[in-house]
């Protein structure tokens, strides 16, 4: 465990938590997190990894823009749900995206685990982008994400960042039960982006 790894789990936490809290500063906290995670994966042959971490920075920007807008009285972003539409072209583009980036890795790098790590980095971009946009089922997809990553950085001895993804499942499951707490609203007067249903979040004691 180097000190580049522990001050990459210390940033990525504190991140995610900030994520859990509609917090608008988890986009500048995950930007840096990125760019100490990239050093780690790309050191650790996770080739996938390293470019994920490249585009997770610039989804962290896009997620800082789009936060801008829907925010509820108490300063936090509204959440907003996905249509089965939605859901349907997020699964549908990590799939395509696994195969195009594992038959990559697989045939011109040393990747260690070139198929699963080229999937779970694009399902970790649709979780992203999901993300970024304010969807619920961002949550989720993270929480399938997570468990499988553990058990990928278990395999590469990367003891503390598996213990971190395991916080972040945690966080996760904690981040779909307080974004649950909703009442589901159709609000005809207000422009909602396609594929998303507006819903209103209860605030947490």
């Amino acid at each position: 465990m180097s000190p580049l790894e522990i001050a990459a789990v210390v940033v990525s936490i504190l991140g995610v938590w900030l994520t859990v809290r509609r917090n608008f500063w988890c986009w500048p906290v995950s930007l840096l997190s990125v760019a100490l995670y990239g050093r780690v994966f790309f050191l650790a042959k996770l080739y996938s990894d390293t470019i994920l971490q490249g585009v997770f920075g610039a989804f962290a920007v896009y997620g800082w823009w789009v936060w801008r807008s829907g925010v509820c009285d108490d300063g936090r972003v509204r959440v907003e749900t996905l249509t089965l539409k939605g859901r349907t072209a997020g699964l549908l583009a990590g799939v395509l995206g696994t195969l195009a980036l594992g038959g990559i890795m697989a045939r011109y790098t040393d990747a260690a685990v070139p198929w699963l790590d080229a999937g779970l980095t694009s399902f970790s971009l649709v979780a992203q982008f999901w993300a970024a946009r304010k969807c619920l089922q961002s949550w989720w997809m993270w929480i399938a994400v997570d468990v499988v990553y553990t058990g990928l950085f278990l395999t590469r001895s990367l003891y503390l960042t598996a213990a971190l993804y395991s916080v972040f499942i945690f966080l996760a499951i904690l981040g779909s039960r307080d974004w649950s707490k909703v009442q589901r609203a159709w609000r005809p007067d207000e422009e909602v982006p396609d594929g998303l249903r507006p819903v209103q979040v209860e605030e947490l004691d």
